[in-house]
């Protein structure tokens, strides 16, 4: 029986990768050996040795020049790829080494996406050009497991997780309401709605995979019942516009309701428990140790002890 080839083995060098894409480009080994500043022997050396490290031919070489085998082709998907990702990383590393840069990633829920970070975010990218922003929209317990999982650097979740293991600061109230028909509502002051009752309605909605979505279809089947959607859209203003129109009733963080209070629509409290919570700015004990994150959370967390704040803790709710 063959000896298995270890993991180890494989130790292709990323100057052999780039030259074999560069015969593959220009034809022949001599070419691409120019290209690449070795000699023609050199490159053939380098090539073969390529070709003993994989266990498999790559070139068929001819008087007209050098063409990929089945191998050398399966190797050029590969290479083009691992050249591509080695360039980004030296792009990347680059500026962290010149102290240009830093990059973080945000996991957030749907409210925090749509409304909390927004017009908190400009003024701290103005402040530090230095620190870039990935900003990816999950559900709450999603949001968690990329943070456990390295994929985030700082989470926004709602109150209602399991935060453990975590670090998990109090930020924002996130009051979810009702908003309906204005010719429907039927009451003169906005009493609270159960949620329960809103499903006897249909629902204008956001998409099915949004953060959101995912929560209100969880409470739904708590009673046994699944929302019937007449339609989803991609924006909270959309829904509303849709909602004013009368095709339905929705969901959504007060500071968006709020915005429609006088366009067509009435904002109704809901009277469950889980619609009243808190935003939680939640960091790694690893995530917490990168100084951009820190500057990223003070930031956020200073901007509601700075005058006003207390103006813009209601635009959470």
């Amino acid at each position: 029986m063959p000896t298995p080839r270890r993991t180890t083995d494989y130790r292709v060098d990323p100057f052999d990768l780039r030259l074999f894409a560069s015969v593959l480009e220009l034809g022949t080994i001599t070419a691409a050996a120019e290209a690449m500043s070795l000699s023609l022997a050199a490159a053939s050396a380098r090539l073969k040795g390529l070709e003993a490290l994989v266990g498999a031919r790559l070139l068929d070489r001819s008087k007209a020049g050098a063409a990929p085998t089945a191998a050398g082709r399966a190797l050029a998907r590969h290479a083009h790829r691992v050249l591509a990702e080695l360039e980004s990383l030296h792009v990347e590393m680059a500026g962290f080494g010149r102290g240009l840069r830093g990059t973080v990633r945000i996991a957030c829920n749907t409210a925090a996406m749509s409304e909390a970070l927004p017009p908190r975010l400009g003024p701290f990218l103005v402040r530090h050009p230095d620190i870039d922003l990935e900003i990816q929209e999950l559900s709450s317990d999603a949001v968690l497991q990329a943070l456990r999982q390295d994929a985030a650097d700082v989470g926004v979740v709602a109150d209602h997780v399991d935060t453990s293991g975590l670090q998990a600061r109090p930020w924002l109230r996130d009051e979810l309401v009702a908003l309906l028909p204005l010719r429907r509502a039927r009451v003169s002051a906005p009493r609270p709605l159960r949620f329960a009752q809103l499903l006897e309605r249909p629902f204008v909605g956001l998409p099915a995979e949004r953060g959101l979505s995912r929560f209100l279809l969880q409470q739904a089947l708590r009673g046994g019942r699944v929302p019937h959607h007449r339609v989803r859209v991609d924006s909270f203003d959309a829904m509303a516009r849709i909602v004013a129109a009368g095709v339905g009733v929705a969901v959504k963080p007060r500071s968006a309701a709020s915005r429609w209070q006088d366009a067509g629509v009435r904002v109704v409290p809901l009277a469950d428990a889980w619609a009243r919570r808190h935003l939680l700015l939640c960091t790694s004990a690893a995530g917490a140790e990168l100084p951009a994150v820190g500057l990223l959370t003070d930031a956020l967390l200073d901007d509601l002890a700075a005058p006003g704040a207390a103006a813009r803790r209601s635009q959470g709710r």
